[in-house]
Parts: structure tokens; C-alpha cells; sequence
């Protein structure tokens, strides 16, 4: 029996097999709100077969989005035009989450195909914010905006926006809720070396520096159903030697398990321009990363990574990397990559996709 396809159920969640879409972005929001494009995208997703997907970063803040086309979940008309989404994805037999982030310092950028820099501020951009004054590179080819150092005061409405942005998710109808927390966003900057340089109790020692992220996970706790899952998305490696290792992130992991936190999802790099995943092509070893979470923290996780091959999705569970396969690029090239993947490990396909899908091609 293939484990790939075998059911999961964390609280009172059960999510039909083992596949997840990775959060996405998809830059195509104004004033972050969901639009057709994100009807049909999600759609399609809906229909494929996924047993988990997650909507892509939403900024609690206008602020906190990376781009101007980022998603957002601030304000109650963005609930409104996200209802629809999520009520779609679960007549389609599909678990809807979303990942909630502020982007911090990397915020206030202009759209990946329009060259990604830092918008000034009177094209489009806004003044940013960080756990340090430190700019995200500084390599004199393009603007970098410098962030403002983040005052106690500061990080206490941050946490705020995350608390509201959670209760605003449960409304749009999300099962399970993702905290960002990583790819050099604010709260994985506050968590790294590579970036926190403060003095203060946020930062420091790693219990410093992990500070930022677990208060932030257990106010979201508070107000996110103990019914529903709650995970977070970490950088389980910096990629850097001077950065977090992977037995700093079991560490994070043990806390965030303490703090409720139900899975973590195991991603890498983006705290610096060298510190990425792409370089070196690590990403392939981020399942095998979640494996050691998964085993030494004592927690459930999803991997993300190169995951393209129904083989390989199938290894990473059967053999205990993970609880969740994640997939992000290959699920834009092929929706219907989980059809593909239980034909391939001779798995039932009637369950998998809607009934009049696999009457044709099930």
C-alpha cells in the first residue's frame, strides 16, 4: 500500500493523503486581494488531487507583504474575496491553509520578473523593518533599502497584526494556519545570526533570538482553534557556518512543540544573498533535514524541496522524513501531479480527484 496515499489526521483535521502544495506566491494581488487569477489557480490545485494546499505568504500588514502584489489578510474584504477559494478547495475534497508572514526587511520590493529590487518609496515601496538597521545586501548594484530597528513597541503590534491575521484566516474558512518563519523574513531574521545583532532580550543567545518567534506562535495560539492544525515554516539551515544549524532548528523545533505547534515545515537559506538554497542545488537535501527534526524534536513535519519524481515522495514518507510531501513548482507545471503520482505507485485514483475528473481519466 502506497504511504504516499495513506490518510493523516492532526487534531480534527484528516487530510486524504500525504500531498501538499508548498505556499506560493503568486504576485498578482492589488491591495492584496485574491482575484480571478487565484480562483483559477487555486482551483485547479483543488481538483488535482492534493490532499493539503497552502495559500501563499499573506502579510498581516500592508507592510509586511514582500511585493505590492502580495497577498494579504488585514482587512475584512480580503476574507470576503477568499471564502469562495477555501469553500471550493474543501468541496473538492482538500484541506485550505494559508501561510501568514511579514516579510521585515526583504518587504517593499517590486515583483520577481520586474527585476525584485526595493522599490523607493515614492514608486510604489514603503519603509521597512527589522529586527537590526542592517540592509538585506549592500553590494552597490541595486537599492537596498536600509530597515528601521524594530522598538519594543514595534515588535508588540507585529505580534498583534499575526494575532488579528489568524483570526481573519479562521473566518475565510483556512483548516490550518502556517506562521512563516523562514527564507529571511521577519521572524526568521530575528531567529538568525546572519541578521539580529541587537543587544536587548530579543537578541543574543539563541533563546534570544527565538524569542521573537515563539511569542508570536503562542499569541497565534491563543486565538487558532485547539482543533485545527498550527504549523510553522522554518529554515532549517541557514547555510551559512555562521548561521542557524540544523540542531538549532530541533531546538526551535522542541519549543514551538511546547508553544502548540502541531507540524513544522522544513524548508532552508534566505536570511542573506548567500545564504540561499539554490546555490549548490541544497535544496534536495531539505527532506532529509525534516527527517532529523521530525526524529530529534519529537514533532511532525512536511518536506519541501525538490520534490518532483512520485518515487521520491513516496521514500520521503514511507520512510519517515516526513508526514506531508511538499510541492510547489511542480504542481504549477502539472495540477494534476498527484493523478500522475498514484498511477505511477499503483495507488486507487477514485478517491484522489473528483468524481466526474476520474471517470475520464482516473
Amino acid at each position: 500500500m502506497s504511504q504516499l496515499f495513506s490518510p493523516l489526521s492532526i487534531k480534527d483535521i484528516t487530510f486524504k493523503n500525504r500531498i501538499g502544495v508548498a505556499a506560493m506566491c503568486q504576485y498578482s494581488s492589488v491591495d492584496g486581494l485574491a482575484n480571478e487569477w487565484h480562483r483559477v489557480h487555486m482551483g485547479s490545485l483543488a481538483v488535482g488531487g492534493a490532499g493539503l494546499i497552502i495559500a501563499e505568504a499573506s502579510g498581516v500588514t500592508p507592510e509586511g507583504r514582500i511585493t505590492p502584489g502580495c497577498a494579504g489578510i488585514w482587512n475584512d474584504q480580503q476574507v470576503e474575496a477568499l471564502l469562495p477559494i477555501t469553500q471550493f478547495i474543501e468541496l473538492h475534497g482538500a484541506v485550505p491553509g494559508i501561510q501568514i508572514a511579514h516579510a521585515g526587511r526583504k518587504a517593499s520590493a517590486a515583483i520577481p520578473w520586474e527585476g525584485g529590487q526595493h522599490l523607493k518609496n515614492d514608486e510604489g515601496g514603503w519603509d521597512i523593518i527589522g529586527p537590526s538597521a542592517e540592509p538585506f545586501d549592500d553590494d552597490g548594484t541595486r537599492l537596498w533599502k536600509t530597515p528601521i530597528q524594530m522598538s519594543k513597541a514595534d515588535i508588540v503590534a507585529t505580534q498583534d497584526a499575526f494575532v488579528e491575521a489568524a483570526k481573519r484566516s479562521l473566518a475565510a474558512g483556512y483548516k490550518l494556519l502556517e506562521i512563516h518563519g523562514a527564507h529571511g523574513y521577519l521572524l526568521h531574521s530575528f531567529f538568525s545570526p546572519l541578521v539580529n545583532i541587537r543587544d536587548d532580550e530579543y537578541g543574543g543567545s539563541l533563546e534570544n533570538r527565538a524569542r521573537m518567534m515563539l511569542e508570536t506562535t503562542a499569541k497565534v495560539r491563543e486565538v487558532w482553534p485547539e482543533n485545527l492544525p498550527l504549523a510553522v515554516r522554518l529554515s532549517a539551515t541557514d547555510w551559512d557556518d555562521a548561521g542557524l544549524s540544523v540542531e538549532d532548528n530541533i531546538q526551535m523545533s522542541s519549543w514551538l512543540k511546547d508553544a502548540g505547534v502541531d507540524i513544522v515545515d522544513c524548508s532552508g537559506g534566505g536570511a542573506s544573498p548567500v545564504s540561499r538554497s539554490s546555490i549548490g542545488n541544497k535544496t534536495a537535501m531539505q527532506p532529509a533535514i525534516a527527517g532529523e527534526i521530525r526524529k530529534n524534536a519529537g514533532i511532525m513535519s512536511m518536506a519541501v524541496g525538490g520534490i518532483t519524481d512520485p518515487k521520491q515522495a513516496e521514500e520521503i514518507i514511507a520512510s519517515g522524513q516526513a508526514d506531508i510531501a511538499l510541492l510547489a513548482r511542480e504542481m504549477i507545471r502539472n495540477p494534476n501531479w498527484p493523478l500522475l503520482a498514484a498511477k505511477t505507485l499503483g495507488a486507487d485514483t477514485k478517491p484522489v480527484v473528483p468524481a466526474h475528473k476520474a471517470f475520464f481519466v482516473g
